[in-house]
């Protein structure tokens, strides 16, 4: 298979690429800077015509849509710029969007499927307060998510969301519940079984129904 996954470089998304192309398929991941084989700023159309134009021709099997930020993290109510959420809103969700748009026609050749990472922090049934832009950035990439796999069901193209887990990342910290390695074992399991019969899907790493 060929996989594209963003923001490749480093947590889940180098996870996952390690993971795959040890089990021998071909990997193009993508990263801000020089860290991975495309660099490409998610939010930046021109860099995603360059990335479109690198890989015209050939088809995507799988398209992870992993890159993000929370840049909100510890803020206080009072402390959240207009700027703020224009970054968070920009990258977490029309960055998922324009990388979508980008490879649409790689994936209608495949009629490959599509992986994006929201959050159980998207659900409104988890709402204890506080991270205001991430909560509402990952409730929208989920909306997405859901919207486009009904319009791109006619193309046979599979689209899932899902809650890679609280995980030890740069976002997640150390004391975070799962190491990077797990989380990514438990999101091959849940693409691997995506298909149009749970195109739609919310699930949680470990392939429980999240709720909405």
């Amino acid at each position: 298979m060929h996989i594209v996954i963003t923001g490749a470089n480093r947590g889940i998304g180098q996870a996952l690429a390690d993971r795959y192309r040890a089990k021998g398929h071909d990997v193009t991941g993508t990263a801000r800077d020089t860290s991975a084989q495309v660099v490409l700023d998610v939010t930046d159309p021109k860099q995603q015509a360059a990335m479109a134009e690198g890989l015209a021709g050939r088809p995507v099997d799988l398209l992870i849509c992993n890159a993000g930020v929370c840049l909100d993290k510890g803020q206080g109510i009072d402390e959240y710029p207009a700027d703020m959420w224009a970054q968070s809103f920009a990258t977490n969700v029309t960055g998922v969007f324009l990388t979508v748009q980008a490879l649409l026609p790689n994936l209608q050749a495949a009629k490959g499927k599509i992986a994006i990472l929201s959050s159980q922090m998207a659900s409104h049934t988890h709402a204890p307060g506080g991270s205001y832009i991430y909560r509402a950035s990952k409730a929208a990439a989920l909306n997405l998510g859901r919207n486009l796999a009904t319009d791109l069901r006619a193309d046979g193209i599979a689209v899932g969301i899902y809650h890679p887990g609280w995980v030890q990342t740069d976002m997640g910290g150390v004391q975070a519940d799962i190491t990077g390695d797990k989380a990514a074992a438990g999101l091959l399991d849940r693409f691997g079984a995506l298909s149009l019969a749970t195109t739609g899907c919310f699930e949680t790493w470990e392939g429980q129904p999240h709720a909405y």
